[in-house]
């Protein structure tokens, strides 16, 4: 099973992402990651399934999409198809801060020890690390820091207001 890092531990991924075939959706026993294409088309049936829920969201994906589902969703997974691509963390920050989303949320793709820290700022608490990067190696990246200037989704008081407190 692969591995992953959540609220700072290094857990096994129990989530199996689905794709639809051309019968339809067919929903193994456990907890099931599908595509928000898939999760419109099938949120009747996925609503429905024992396991937990979860979708994917690609990067031209609209994360206001997910945001009437939030209670319904255990896992929203945001996917980094590459390094420089930003959109993932904006896609975090919504659905933390505007849209109030309370469950895990996992960024996966190109996911490295260097983005991490910047990932957790934007509200992600769990992390697909790159397959071919050692998780051990990565896990101190979410400590790179031990302050933070700015607010962000893990922040919501800037430092100089915390430290008039």
């Amino acid at each position: 099973m692969p591995m992953l890092i959540k609220d700072g531990v290094i857990v096994e991924d129990d989530f199996v992402l689905l794709q639809p075939d051309d019968s339809g959706l067919t929903l193994p026993a456990g907890n099931v990651l599908v595509t928000l294409a898939t999760w419109q088309q099938y949120k009747a049936q996925l609503l429905a399934h024992a396991g937990r829920k979860g979708v994917q969201l690609e990067p031209a994906d609209d994360a206001e999409a997910l945001a009437e589902d939030n209670a319904s969703l255990d896992l929203v997974a945001i996917n980094f198809p590459a390094f420089a691509d930003g959109r993932g963390y904006s896609q975090a920050f919504l659905l933390r801060r505007r849209y109030g989303f309370k469950g895990e949320l996992r960024a996966v793709g190109d996911v490295l020890k260097d983005t991490l820290f910047y990932q957790q700022r934007c509200g992600f608490n769990s992390f697909a690390v790159r397959a071919d990067k050692d998780i051990e190696k990565a896990l101190p990246g979410l400590r790179d820091f031990s302050e933070v200037y700015q607010t962000s989704a893990d922040q919501p008081r800037a430092l100089f207001y915390r430290r008039l407190s």
